[in-house]
C-alpha cells in the first residue's frame, strides 16, 4: 500500500475529494479499507487512490449504475420491491419483486430514466443506521427486511448479499439531489463513486432473466435486470465487440455444429453425452494429463459413484454442502411378510466430490513419513444438484469429471509440495494452449460460520499460500471470503485468447478433513503425528475445460487434439487411393486421418472441411501421385504443394508430438 501524503493546506477533517481531485479517482483505501472519496481520514492514515479502471473501481462504478438502475425501476414501477444489486464480472445487476415480468418497452423506459439520473448530479451519501432504524425506513421493502435478518455473518446465504450487510454495521446510502433533497436510499455497504455523473455515458441494459429470490426454487421468483458498466463509452463498444466474437466462440453453437456433444431431454438437463467427435477430444485431454500425472510421482485411484451417508456426515459436506447434493437413496431396508421392518435401511447419496473416498484410501492402512508426499489422483465421476437456472452448457452441470487429487504431506513439506504443485498446473496448461495467467488468493472472512476450523491454522495456511502465490511472479489478487469451507485456496485464473478470465485450476489447504478422519502417520521419531491436506484439481472438471478449450480455440484445435487431425481431397476419384496409402500410413502412426469419398466436388469437400475446422488437408492429383508427393491446404485457405510424401508425414507427426496450432501454412513451415 502507498502512504499519500496529505497537503499542508487541507484541514483536518480532511477528505478524499481534496486528497484526490483527480477525476479517474472514485474511492480510496484507507488502512486497507475501501471507502467513499467523502470518508474523513486522519493524518497518521495510509490513504491510496482507487482509480476507475482498477478492478475494484470498476467494481464500485457497476454497483453505483445498479443502484441507478433500481432507482430508475422505482420510478417508473414505484411498487417494484428492491432485492440485491451487486457488481459482477464485466457488469452488474439488481433484482425486483414486481406483479409482471418487464417487457421491452420496460427496460427502453427504464434506461431513458437511468440516462436523466446521470444527468441530475445525485451524491450518493451515506449514513450509518441501527438494525431497527433500518426496519422502519424499509418498512416496504420486505426483502431488505430479511437481509437486515441476516446481518453477521450468514448473509452469504443470499447470492450477492455482501453488498447489502456483512458482520458489521448497516448503512443506507442516500441519493441526494443538487438542492440537497434525498430522492431515494437503499440498504448498502458501499461504497460508491461520489455522484451519479461520474457513471457517464459507457453502461447499458443487457438483459433481464428470472431469478429465485435467495438462489432457492421455495422463494418468490423476482426479475433480474442486468447491465454492463466500463469507465468510458469506447470500453463499452469494444466490450460488445468482444460479446459478438464470444458469440460466435460459444461452446453450445459449436458444440452443435462441429457434432461434439449434447444434452438429450430424455436424461435430463445439466447431464451430458459426448458424441465420437468430442469423445476424443476429451480422450486425448485425459490421455495427456495421465502422462503428465505419472511422470510427476502420482498415484492413480478409483472409487465408486455413491457412498453412505455417514461418509459425508464425517467430512462435513452434509452440515455444509447439503444442498449442493442429490437427495438421498433410502436403501437395504429389510421387512417380513406383514411388512414390518426386520432392518433399518440407509441413506445413500451420490457422491459431489471425491476427497473422503481418497481419505478412506489414506487410512486403510499404517502410513510412514517415508510415503509423503502420498498423491492420490482420480478421473472422477461427481453429481451435484445445481439449480435449474444456473446450468449452463458445459461450464455448469450436474453430471461431471473431475481430475482430482489429494496429497498428503507432512508439515514441513506442506510449502515445497504447494510450489511443485502450483508449478505443475501452470506447465500443464500451458501445454493446453493457455499462456495467461494470475492467481486469486482465496481466505476466510472472519465472523462467517461457514469456516471450520482453528483461526490459526487458518492464518498459517494462509500465509503460506501467500508466499507460494507470490514466488511463482505472477500477479496476486485477494478473494476475501472465497475459501471452501475447510480451508484456503489458490485459484489460477487464466485469461483466453478475447481476454476474458476463467478459473481454471485450485490448489487448497485442507487442517480439517484430516483431523475428521484421523488420519494420522508415523514420524521418524516413531510418534503418530497428523498429515497435512493438500486439494489440487487442475481443470475443474473435464466437462468445463472441455468448454474453454472449444471457446478458446474457437473450435479450430491444435492437430493433437482436432478430432479429425488430416483429410484426404482427391482432385477426382482415381487419386483417391494414392491418398489412401498415405493416410494409411499416418493412421499406422496414430494420426486421425480419413480420405473423402463423397460424390461431392473437390472445391465443396475443401468448404466442408474447412467449416468443420479440420487443420490440415491433403490434395492430390496427377503431379503429385506421378512426383510422389502431395499438397497441403490449411485453415485460413493457404496452401503449400508439391510436398513429399515423406516431408508431409513428418511435418504432420512433429505437428502433432509439438502440440502445434495450425492454422496456416506458415505454421507448418
Amino acid at each position: 500500500m502507498t502512504d499519500v501524503a496529505i497537503p499542508s493546506d487541507v484541514s483536518y477533517p480532511a477528505d478524499g475529494f481534496a486528497l484526490f481531485p483527480d477525476r479517474s479517482v472514485v474511492a480510496m483505501r484507507v488502512n486497507g479499507e475501501l471507502k467513499d472519496l467523502a470518508a474523513v481520514v486522519d493524518e497518521t492514515d495510509a490513504v491510496e487512490p482507487v482509480t476507475v479502471d482498477s478492478a475494484d473501481g470498476l467494481d464500485i462504478l457497476r454497483h453505483s449504475t445498479a443502484h441507478v438502475l433500481a432507482q430508475a425501476v422505482q420510478r417508473i414501477k414505484p411498487q417494484a420491491n428492491l432485492g440485491i444489486g451487486p457488481p459482477i464480472q464485466d457488469g452488474f445487476y439488481y433484482d425486483f419483486g414486481v406483479d409482471e415480468p418487464f417487457t421491452p418497452e420496460d427496460l427502453k423506459a427504464v434506461k431513458k430514466e437511468m440516462e436523466r439520473i446521470v444527468r441530475e448530479g445525485q451524491r450518493f451519501v451515506r449514513r450509518v443506521v441501527s438494525d431497527d432504524e433500518a426496519r422502519a425506513e424499509l418498512v416496504d421493502e420486505p426483502f431488505k427486511l430479511e437481509l437486515i435478518g441476516l446481518k453477521g455473518g450468514s448473509a452469504d446465504a443470499a447470492e450477492g448479499a455482501s453488498v447489502e450487510v456483512g458482520a458489521g454495521e448497516l448503512t443506507i446510502y442516500d441519493n441526494v439531489s443538487r438542492d440537497g433533497e434525498t430522492v431515494w436510499k437503499d440498504l448498502c455497504r458501499g461504497p460508491h463513486v461520489p455522484g451519479t455523473r461520474m457513471i457517464g455515458n459507457g453502461w447499458d441494459i443487457t438483459r433481464v432473466a428470472g431469478a429465485y429470490w435467495r438462489g432457492s426454487e421455495k422463494n418468490p421468483q423476482l426479475q433480474r435486470i442486468y447491465g454492463t458498466a466500463w469507465p468510458t463509452k469506447d470500453e463499452l463498444r469494444a466490450y460488445k465487440t468482444r460479446l459478438e466474437e464470444a458469440a460466435k466462440r460459444d461452446h453450445r453453437k459449436l458444440g452443435l455444429e462441429l457434432d461434439l456433444f449434447s444434452f438429450p431431454d430424455e436424461i435430463g438437463p445439466g447431464l451430458s453425452v459426448f458424441h465420437p467427435k468430442g469423445g476424443i477430444i476429451r480422450y486425448e485431454i485425459e490421455r495427456y494429463m495421465r502422462e503428465r500425472l505419472l511422470a510427476n510421482g502420482y498415484e492413480v485411484v478409483n472409487t465408486p459413484h455413491i457412498t453412505k451417508g455417514d461418509l459425508f456426515m464425517t467430512s462435513g459436506h452434509l452440515q455444509w454442502y447439503a444442498d449442493g447434493m442429490y437427495p438421498p437413496m433410502h436403501l437395504d431396508a429389510l421387512h417380513d411378510e406383514d411388512g414390518n421392518v426386520t432392518r433399518q435401511g440407509q441413506d445413500y447419496y451420490l457422491k459431489p466430490m471425491n476427497c473422503p473416498f481418497h481419505n478412506l484410501i489414506f487410512r486403510a492402512r499404517g502410513r510412514s513419513y517415508r510415503e509423503l508426499p502420498l498423491r492420490l489422483s482420480e478421473f472422477g465421476s461427481v453429481y451435484r444438484y445445481e439449480k435449474s437456472g444456473t446450468l449452463s452448457g458445459l461450464t455448469r452441470v450436474r453430471g461431471m469429471t473431475q481430475d482430482d487429487t489429494h496429497i498428503y504431506v507432512t508439515p514441513d513439506q506442506v510449502k515445497d509440495e504447494l510450489t511443485h504443485s502450483l508449478d505443475f498446473v501452470l506447465q500443464t496448461l500451458r501445454d493446453y494452449g493457455l499462456n495467461d495467467f494470475y492467481l486469486e488468493l482465496s481466505s476466510k472472512e472472519e465472523g462467517n460460520p461457514k469456516f471450520i476450523g482453528d483461526d490459526a491454522l487458518w492464518a498459517e495456511a494462509t500465509e503460506t499460500l501467500r508466499e507460494v502465490a507470490e514466488g511463482s511472479g505472477l500477479e496476486l489478487v485477494p478473494d476475501p471470503g472465497g475459501a471452501a469451507f475447510y480451508g484456503p485456496k489458490i485459484s489460477v485464473q487464466a485469461r483466453d485468447a478475447i481476454g476474458r478470465t476463467w478459473q481454471m485450476s485450485t490448489i487448497q489447504l485442507d487442517f480439517n478433513q484430516p483431523e475428521r478422519f484421523e488420519l494420522e502417520y508415523t514420524g521418524p521419531d516413531g510418534a503418530k503425528h497428523r498429515p497435512v491436506m493438500i486439494h489440487r484439481a487442475l481443470f475443474g472438471s473435464i466437462e468445463r475445460f472441455f468448454a474453454i478449450l472449444v471457446e478458446h480455440y474457437a473450435g479450430a484445435f491444435p492437430v493433437w487434439l482436432a478430432p479429425v487431425q488430416v483429410v484426404g481431397i482427391p482432385v477426382a476419384e482415381e487419386y483417391a487411393g494414392y491418398l489412401e496409402d498415405i493416410v494409411r500410413r499416418l493412421r499406422t502412426s496414430g494420426v486421425r486421418a480419413e480420405v473423402d469419398h463423397s460424390d461431392d466436388r473437390m472445391q465443396k469437400k475443401i468448404r466442408t472441411h474447412t467449416t468443420q475446422k479440420v487443420p490440415i488437408q491433403l490434395i492430390a492429383g496427377e503431379q503429385d501421385r506421378s512426383g510422389g508427393t502431395v499438397s497441403f491446404r490449411f485453415r485460413d485457405g493457404t496452401q503449400t504443394n508439391g510436398v513429399p510424401v515423406d516431408d508431409a508425414v513428418s511435418l504432420i507427426l512433429g505437428a502433432i508430438e509439438g502440440k502445434t496450432l495450425v492454422d496456416t501454412a506458415e505454421d507448418l513451415a
